[in-house]
């Protein structure tokens, strides 16, 4: 019985997530209400805020499944590989996560990206991913010299989130692999020129 609560309770999560989601991209975060969500979940008020303090907090959670994706395609990686080129791979498994909805995925991450209010939770998003990712790189090399994890991590978040606003501002013509690719490059090139000139 507990299992089957839990698994109730998850899949009741999960529903208030992609209702409220949809509602965001579809409409704009500060245009939805709690009640709103609620009704398109099918939870009453009440419901919703047992899992949910705040609107932001629902984005938050669909934020999470991305930290996971990155972090088991880190660890999936080759041990011997250079850590830019692992971290590189773990943000295109992101974007091949949802290459199957690429229209949906573009509208919620604009909505996220540009609604002010939004900000303090894209940041904490952004934070996390590379709290994450330090941790995972910390893993695979046991005896890593300090800070380069976190500076490493944060690199590779710095491009992605490059690559993400050229994809937000442009036609569209391009996907977040290519943008992804290219933005990665420039940051392993930014960093040869750097060495060459030290």
């Amino acid at each position: 019985m507990e299992g089957l609560r839990a698994r109730k309770q998850e899949r009741q999560r999960e529903e208030i997530v992609a209702a409220g989601m949809s509602l965001f991209a579809e409409r704009g975060f500060d245009d939805i209400t709690v009640d709103e969500i609620a009704d398109a979940a099918e939870v009453s008020r009440r419901t919703l805020f047992r899992y949910f303090g705040t609107k932001g907090d629902i984005v938050m959670e669909w934020s999470r499944g991305t930290t996971t994706v990155l972090c088991e395609a880190l660890r999936g990686r080759p041990v011997d590989e250079h850590p830019m080129e692992s971290l590189r791979a773990a943000f295109q498994a992101l974007n091949y996560s949802f290459t199957d909805e690429v229209t949906k995925v573009h509208a919620t991450a604009a909505m996220v990206e540009r609604t002010p209010s939004l900000r303090p939770y894209s940041m904490r998003k952004h934070a996390e991913w590379e709290d994450a990712l330090a941790d995972v790189l910390r893993e695979r090399h046991p005896e890593p010299v300090e800070p380069a994890p976190i500076l490493l991590a944060r690199i590779s978040v710095s491009a992605f989130r490059t690559a993400l606003d050229q994809w937000l501002a442009g036609p569209g013509v391009e996907l977040p692999i290519e943008l992804t690719d290219r933005a990665f490059d420039l940051a392993r090139d930014v960093t040869k020129q750097r060495e060459r000139h030290e």
